[in-house]
């Protein structure tokens, strides 16, 4: 079987969580390379999990000829640009959500990916959890109808310092990917309008820094179907991500907070075990993503997530920061504008 090679653009949370993902739980996979601008950072994480080669500059690991895949975890506002030049490279491309922040450069990442023959997967993780696969799966062979209401929701278990949080993260960052787990559990239709209101409610001395905490978007598709997202920041009981579909004929739920199905019965109450972390939470649908990139590279095959669901997605998005700017419904369409 082919050995894929992969470099690691991201020292950080998630680019070690995915580092230690490709270097010890992916069968074929091996991992040759890690890069990350900030001092130290790539040498620290390669001689944890014994990989030889550290770069400072991303571009530089892209022209190692033994590499043949990057997995790019790196600030959301760099993705598209490394998504590029991997791509001119010729190398393979796994890259972390958000592909893009603009159209334009969602449209010179597929591009890029295009012409230069290379596969492009957008880590949208919900799409490989089973619960989230086996909704889809009944969806499409119409167990419960027609798609009428969905819903999509994404709480993160506590805000931290706010000051980082670049302005928009909500939809961009955050939303985005209840945007994606939307669009995949209505299949073949399109989103046509949005409405989006946020506010900074978890950290309202934040507000006036560009902080919004907050958000519920109304989703309205082409066949029909009203779809609502929603976000936040701080939930106390911990990391809650959910989705529902309720259809002409039945309905599909996906996502549980609880660890386990036990449940503890004491005299404190009725309780159970709560997941703090995405990476917990998530953990099994990130090394499937991952896995799936691999046998895309290894097959030649296309990506389960594209670059192009990815700029569905972030259409939606970006039609939201102009709902939230001008407080009125926005049309897909007209949200091409660059922010």
């Amino acid at each position: 079987m082919k050995e894929v090679r992969i470099g690691l653009v991201g020292a950080g949370r998630m680019g070690s969580f995915h580092g230690r993902t490709v270097a010890r739980k992916i069968y074929g996979a091996k991992l040759n390379a890690i890069a990350d601008p900030v001092s130290g950072a790539a040498e620290r994480l390669a001689k944890e999990l014994g990989v030889s080669k550290a770069y400072t500059d991303p571009k530089e690991m892209f022209q190692d000829p033994d590499i043949d895949a990057v997995v790019i975890a790196a600030p959301a506002r760099s993705h598209a640009d490394l998504v590029v030049a991997a791509a001119n490279a010729g190398k393979a491309v796994f890259c972390e959500k958000p592909m893009a922040i603009t159209l334009e450069e969602a449209d010179r990442a597929i591009l890029a990916a295009e012409e230069a023959n290379v596969p492009l997967q957008v880590g949208f993780n919900r799409r490989f959890a089973s619960d989230f696969r086996a909704a889809y799966n009944d969806i499409v062979e119409g167990k419960i109808g027609t798609p009428q209401l969905l819903r999509s929701l994404t709480r993160d278990p506590g805000l931290g310092d706010p000051t980082p949080i670049p302005e928009w993260t909500i939809f961009l960052e955050t939303l985005i990917h209840d945007f994606d787990a939307l669009l995949y559990l209505n299949p073949d239709a399109e989103p046509i309008e949005v409405y989006a209101v946020a506010d900074a409610l978890v950290r309202p001395d934040f507000k006036d820094k560009g902080l919004l905490d907050t958000a519920v978007v109304n989703i309205r598709f082409d066949n029909g179907a009203i779809a609502t997202a929603e976000a936040n920041f701080q939930a106390v009981y911990g990391y809650d991500v959910r989705g529902e579909v309720f259809g002409s004929a039945g309905m599909v739920t996906a996502g549980c907070v609880q660890q386990t199905n036990m449940v503890r019965y004491t005299a404190k109450g009725i309780s159970s075990d709560t997941y703090r972390r995405d990476t917990e939470l998530l953990h099994d649908a990130y090394v499937s993503e991952l896995t799936s990139f691999v046998e895309c590279v290894r097959n030649e095959s296309t990506p389960y997530v594209t670059g192009k669901d990815a700029r569905r997605a972030l259409s939606i998005a970006l039609a939201c920061i102009e709902s939230v700017k001008t407080n009125a419904p926005v049309k897909i369409k007209e949200s091409v504008q660059l922010i």
